[in-house]
């Protein structure tokens, strides 16, 4: 299989609409827009002060001087704007951003998320996933499907939260995932696996979709 990361990137990219405004957390939801469809525009927001990232390698002149939420280089479309970061928080808080993209440690069957905090580890803050969580209209979850062997995807989470009841889809290369109020429906499997192994690896019970399909 190719690159979990890459593959897990792609699939999450057919989650996003045309003209949809999309804050992605830092790691593999940067390559999103790697595999989004030529066709597809959307609008990249970063709440550490602008909108409008391109989603591109930076140029020499960018890299200097702009950093997305994580400090990785970045570059701006020619439309895009800069903020505080007051104002940067209240796009997130007001309910613009369409869909956030962020990985976690752990999703459980609730919705719940625990993305920013091992006990006893240095971590370098909470940055903005507490306040994206809840205020974007779609919350997805774009992580591996295990740590090392490790279910991620619990029937409860044990991390300290980040927030409740708010992730609305998991992708992991194994799977694609929606959360509901009766738990975890599996809508879609990577044929590379059976259903039977990625229950083995999912601490949740999975529900299985009626019109459960590959991921493609």
């Amino acid at each position: 299989m190719e690159d979990k990361k890459s593959f897990i990137a792609a699939r999450v990219a057919k989650e996003l609409n045309d003209g949809d405004i999309v804050n992605l957390g830092i790691g593999l939801p940067t390559l999103v827009p790697n595999h989004l469809d030529p066709s597809i525009s959307i609008t990249l927001q970063s709440e550490n002060g602008f909108i409008g990232l391109s989603g591109e390698e930076p140029n020499e002149e960018d890299a200097n001087f702009i950093v997305n939420a994580g400090g990785k280089p970045v570059s701006i479309h020619k439309t895009g704007a800069f903020f505080n970061s007051a104002d940067s928080f209240t796009v997130i808080r007001g309910g613009h951003v369409d869909t956030t993209v962020l990985g976690s440690l752990q999703v459980d069957e609730e919705g719940s998320i625990a993305n920013w905090i091992i006990p006893g580890k240095m971590v370098p803050g909470m940055g903005g996933a507490m306040d994206l969580v809840v205020g974007a209209k779609k919350v997805i979850v774009a992580m591996e499907h295990t740590n090392k062997g490790r279910h991620k995807i619990l029937k409860k989470c044990t991390l300290p939260l980040t927030a409740k009841n708010q992730v609305n889809m998991v992708v992991t290369e194994m799977g694609v995932m929606e959360i509901t109020k009766n738990g975890i429906v599996l809508k879609e499997y990577n044929p590379k696996y059976s259903i039977e192994d990625i229950q083995a690896v999912t601490e949740a019970k999975l529900i299985i979709a009626a019109d459960l399909k590959p991921m493609i």
